[in-house]
């Protein structure tokens, strides 16, 4: 005979990865709060019960969920958890292995299996909440997931096999969500897909990002509207129009284009020339001059020569992205380009990331150089020790460059937008006194 529990279970909902994996982890805890549970996220005291929101799109971040699991997997065995379940895209990836190689973990569940998951809890999945989240972000900026999947078929990418193809929400739904937010005192969306440019394509049989971004900045109390992981190929360019258009749509773009080599180009089944990518950059940069550009590169990639990666620093030193991130190649199991040697060495793979991120380095601190003297909107995320840490329209959250104020000299709200004057730079910070 099942015995009535007189209390509700205490859970930690732990996230690991990106952005996308976070919305996933404040719809779980949105869920759980409507059911009376006590939540907390990223913190494990005195909770019985965690869920384990892992990532599993490169080794690095497989290891670190990994050692996420086994970590509370100890804690059960020495009797500080009662239970322990994990979630998210490694859980979607290797479920039959992780059931057989952890067994302390009560159930693995994939990345869309969240009734399934609020079930083993006794919880009740409301679909009236759809729209409504909670979020763990500082109050005035959110993520906005606008769709989930990807039809891509970049070769070294395993996305697909964790979040499966492309699905669009609508425009209404994406609209009620924005106003909640912003009700809450959300002031900054960052649009986040795991290809943006596809939007609308399932639902609507055709490209609706412009669109959609004309409904959200009608939207009252929201006034930046940032957009990331926009893939190149088959670029809509409206996008741009939009953005140049519309104030409250940040001036910002992130663009992955991984490589300039055309051979790595093709192997990376990127559909898109580097010519090609040089034409788009050249045309958003002229319907939109003051936009600024965020990528990534992917180095290490199977049968990558050093003619490749010079020909890549070439490229960057040409284009003097504002924004930019490298990658070392993963070699993952089930895409396509497993079926390849993996023939460049770790050791190589770290060194062309420490060559690239130097020529960015510089890149970065003669641009950052150029706008002291420059007057700018910020908004005020945080403070940390003597300062007040802001970001421009031109930056995102956690990843790009920052501006700092001094507390001692100067008082700011945390979630408010003020003027300031930029005296100093360095290559990834910016100095500035208040207007």
């Amino acid at each position: 005979m099942k015995t009535k529990k007189l209390a509700k279970d205490k859970v930690s909902v732990i996230t690991l990865g990106c952005s996308k994996n976070l919305v996933d982890s404040e719809n779980l805890i949105t869920q759980l709060n409507a059911n009376d549970f006590e939540v907390k996220h990223d913190e494990f005291d005195d909770s019985n019960v965690v869920i384990v929101n892992t990532c599993g799109f490169i080794d690095l971040a497989k290891e670190e969920s990994i050692n996420t699991i086994l970590e509370f997997a100890d804690a059960k065995r020495e009797g500080r958890l009662e239970k322990l379940y994990v979630t998210g895209c490694l859980s979607q990836r290797y479920k039959d292995d992780l059931e057989e190689e952890i067994p302390e973990v009560d159930a693995f569940f994939g990345t869309l299996e969240l009734p399934g998951l609020l079930a083993k809890l006794d919880a009740d999945y409301k679909h009236e909440l759809i729209g409504e989240r909670v979020t763990t972000t500082p109050m005035h900026y959110a993520y906005l997931k606008i769709s989930e999947g990807c039809n891509r078929t970049c070769s070294f990418c395993a996305i697909p096999l964790m979040r499966g193809k492309h699905i669009s929400r609508s425009i209404e739904d994406l609209v009620k969500e924005a106003e909640n937010l912003a009700k809450r005192g959300v002031k900054e969306l960052l649009l986040i897909a795991q290809e943006l440019t596809y939007y609308g394509l399932d639902i609507y049989k055709t490209r609706k990002l412009p669109e959609l971004l004309q409904a959200l900045a009608k939207v009252d109390g929201i006034e930046w509207i940032r957009l990331h992981y926009a893939y190149p190929s088959k670029f809509p360019i409206e996008i741009i129009e939009t953005m140049a258009a519309e104030p409250k749509v940040c001036n910002y773009l992130d663009i992955p284009l991984q490589h300039a080599s055309n051979d790595m180009l093709t192997a990376m089944r990127r559909q898109i020339s580097n010519d090609e990518q040089i034409d788009l950059i050249n045309k958003i940069k002229e319907i939109n001059p003051n936009i600024r550009m965020r990528t990534t590169m992917l180095v290490g990639f199977p049968g990558e020569t050093e003619e490749d990666f010079e020909y890549l620093c070439d490229f960057v030193k040409k284009m003097r992205f504002d924004r930019l991130g490298v990658f070392k190649y993963s070699h993952e199991e089930n895409t396509s380009a497993h079926e390849l040697e993996d023939d460049v060495s770790d050791e190589l793979k770290q060194d062309r990331a420490n060559r690239l991120m130097a020529i960015q380095r510089e890149i970065s601190e003669e641009l950052n150089e150029a706008m002291v003297g420059q007057e700018y909107r910020v908004l005020v995320d945080r403070k940390e020790g003597q300062y007040f840490v802001a970001r421009t329209e031109f930056d995102s959250p956690e990843i790009d460059n920052e501006v700092l104020i001094d507390a001692k000299k100067y008082f700011c709200r945390v979630g408010d937008f003020v003027k300031v004057k930029i005296h100093e730079s360095t290559d990834y910070d910016l100095y500035a006194d208040l207007i």
